[in-house]
Parts: C-alpha cells; sequence; structure tokens
C-alpha cells in the first residue's frame, strides 16, 4: 500500500479432475478405523479448495460391512452438501450404513435443505462427526436432531485435522472477519530483498510451489503499490485448473504502473481499492482492462478485510511488504504467519524486512506466536504459527 503512516499497536469452476476418487477400502475394521474414514473425509473435502466460501470444506464417506459405499464433497456454495453426494453413490446401501462427515449435518434451510432430515430418510444407523459446526444456525442442533431420531453419533473423531481444514470458516464465523495469513519469504539473517531491491528468488521451487498451492486454497491474495512496482507479480497459483484467488492491490494514490501482469485478468480477477478522490483517469484505465475498482473514504487493511467479509470470503493470504505487513497486523487483520526462511545470507543496513515498524521498543513487548510448527521445504524452513488472540 502507497505511502503507509507510522503503525502503533472467486472464479466458482471446480477444478477438470473432481470427480470422486477411487473409494478406500480397508481389509479389516481395527482401532483406527474411525480416523482412517474420518482423514479420508478431509481428503475429499480439499478436492473443491478455494471454491466453498463463504461455506465450510466438506466431505463425507458412507459405510456398510467395513467397505466404502458412497463418497461425496460439498463442490461449492448453493450446491448439495457432502452428505447427499455421498448417500447418492451409496443408494440403497446406505440404509443402516455409518456416514462420516467432516462437519457437523446442518439441520436448518438455506440454499439446500438440512442435511440431518436427509440421514434420518436414508435410514443410516450411526454418524460420526469430525467436528461441531461453530455457525450459530447450527451448533450442536444436527447433532441433536440425529440423536432425537435413535441415531448414534460419535463426536470428535480427527477434530484437529478438521479444525484446521475449515480454520479460514471457523474465524470468519466466530469473528465476522476473514482469516488473515501473512505469508513471506527470508534469508536467514532477516532480508526480503537486496538493499537493491532484488528479490528473486529467496526460497527454493518446492517453497514456491507451496505458496502457489497455499494461494489456490485462499479466497484472496493483498498486495500494496510497491509491491506491484517493484515485482511485477501474477499472483496466481499456477496450476493449470486450479483456482485462483482474488488479487487485491491496495493503494491509496493509485501511483502504480500502466503495464502489470495483475491488470491482465484473463487467468484471475484483480480488485484495486483506493482512497475516494485517488486519480480517476488510472480507475478508468483499470476498468477498461477489466479490472475492478472499488474506493474507501479511508483505506486501512481492517477496513479492507470487513468488505472482504461482506463479500463472503473465509481466508485472505497478505504477500505484502514490511509496512503494509505491520499495519495489517497492528489492526487485527493478520492472524496466521507462514514464513520461509532460506539458508541465505544478504546482509545490507538497509535491506527491506518482512515486517516493518510495529512501534515495539522492548522485547517483552514482541508478539509471540502460539501453536507453531516447524517444517523443511526442500532446503529451506517454514515456520507456522498463529498471533496472540488478543490481537484478533
Amino acid at each position: 500500500m502507497d505511502n503507509f503512516p507510522g503503525v502503533s499497536p472467486a472464479s466458482t469452476s471446480l477444478p477438470e479432475n473432481h470427480q470422486f476418487a477411487q473409494p478406500v477400502v480397508p481389509e479389516l475394521v481395527g482401532n483406527d478405523f474411525d480416523s482412517r474414514m474420518m482423514l479420508r473425509c478431509v481428503e475429499l473435502a480439499r478436492i473443491a479448495l478455494g471454491h466453498t466460501s463463504p461455506n465450510p470444506l466438506v466431505g463425507a464417506v458412507v459405510v456398510q460391512n467395513g467397505e466404502i459405499v458412497g463418497e461425496g464433497f460439498h463442490p461449492r456454495a448453493g450446491e448439495p452438501h457432502a452428505e447427499v453426494f455421498a448417500l447418492r453413490a451409496a443408494g440403497e446401501r446406505a440404509h443402516l450404513s455409518t456416514i462420516y462427515v467432516s462437519l457437523e449435518p446442518c439441520n436448518h434451510y438455506g440454499r439446500t435443505p438440512p442435511c440431518s432430515e436427509g440421514l434420518i430418510n436414508a435410514g443410516v444407523s450411526k454418524v460420526v462427526v469430525g467436528m461441531v459446526d461453530p455457525n450459530p444456525l447450527v451448533a450442536g442442533s444436527g447433532i441433536a436432531r440425529l440423536r432425537a431420531a435413535g441415531i448414534e453419533v460419535v463426536v470428535g473423531v480427527e477434530e484437529a485435522a478438521c479444525r484446521r481444514l475449515n480454520e479460514g470458516f471457523i474465524h470468519r464465523i466466530l469473528y465476522q472477519r476473514p482469516l488473515g495469513i501473512l505469508k513471506y519469504a527470508m534469508t536467514l539473517d532477516g532480508k526480503i530483498a537486496t538493499t537493491a531491491g532484488h528479490s528473486s528468488w529467496v526460497t527454493n521451487q518446492d517453497a514456491r510451489t507451496e505458496v502457489y498451492q497455499l494461494r489456490g486454497a485462499c479466497d484472496a491474495v493483498i498486495v500494496g503499490g510497491n509491491t506491484v512496482r517493484k515485482d511485477n507479480p501474477y499472483l496466481t497459483s499456477h496450476q493449470v485448473a486450479a483456482h485462483n484467488p482474488l488479487r487485491v492491490v491496495m493503494s491509496r494514490s493509485l501511483n502504480l504502473p500502466e503495464q502489470a501482469c495483475l491488470w491482465d485478468t484473463q487467468e484471475a480477477p484483480t480488485l484495486v481499492v483506493t482512497e475516494v478522490g485517488s486519480s480517476q483517469a488510472f480507475q478508468k484505465m483499470l476498468r477498461l482492462k477489466g479490472v475492478e475498482v472499488v474506493e474507501f473514504s479511508s483505506l486501512t487493511p481492517e477496513i479492507v478485510m470487513g468488505y472482504l467479509y461482506e463479500r463472503g470470503f473465509c481466508s485472505v493470504l497478505w504477500e505484502c511488504g514490511g509496512i503494509l505487513a505491520a499495519s495489517a497486523i497492528a489492526q487485527g487483520a493478520v492472524q496466521k504467519i507462514m514464513a520461509f526462511i532460506a539458508p541465505k545470507i544478504i546482509g545490507g543496513d538497509h535491506a527491506p524486512t518482512p515486517v516493518g515498524d510495529l512501534g515495539l521498543t522492548s522485547m517483552t513487548e514482541a508478539l509471540p506466536l502460539e501453536r507453531v510448527s516447524w517444517r523443511i521445504v526442500g532446503n529451506d524452513c517454514l515456520v507456522e504459527g498463529y498471533l496472540p488472540s488478543k490481537l484478533k
């Protein structure tokens, strides 16, 4: 974003290969059978990554006598839920079966009928649920309805995996904002570019491939004007037939290049958010290229996230520079950090760093990440964690 002041504390088409994968048929029903089936639900749900917002990702598996007889996933908002597809695939074998579903079946009429009634009508004998739906319209009522109908219900199988799958949806429901994810790549000495501004490439190809996949799972990706001017990014998933997020550029002044990869909207849509009164001529040029332009009386990360919430988004990826990143953190627009660390040293007193000034002057004020995990990606290290909940 342009000239930030000092800071103080969706394509809807599915991929061509979205057909149901071949069923997993276990040899024996063991103690870990429920876990295996629930993880299969998660795997199915992930087929629709990037397509379901504002709805959650959900997968379902119907099992009879230890054999999978039906599978399904929720493809996009407005279409049938995972349970419906799984029951259709199972046909008559759904009667007296066990159905596994990664999220509690709904119990209300929305754009589709309640899944709880569908399960009751199908005659299933048992429902295994990964997690309770945090949506107040459901929130345990689906489970209660099934139990009232005499169906056995087990809740909490592989709950952690199910919650990770839908962390954006959960955050949206609880906080009325999309989950903000700040992603950056830096050298071992904390630089995201050289003193001359050169940043291609900090990380290796494996790390970049992981970022492409992350973009495909998000509803939008945000950058500021400096990133457009210096890097001229594409911000796509770089995967054939995969989902591309809405590319969002924050710029108060519209001091942006007339030619940029982001202005080509044939492969992915672009939104430029700016302040009222910014260059009308540049706005006209962008609109002629198919770029959407929205004006705000005041342009801040918090306001932009509120706007993206109203558009139905669950997860937003911040791939911006340090100044905008600091503003996004300070305003509670970021909850999750994904930092790729390359085993390189570039040096430079004035080389840019991932996060600008937060106004913190002592180490005791540092923001400690919670639920931290470390993973090697090629030769690089990926650190994932969550900012303290008080920032939300």
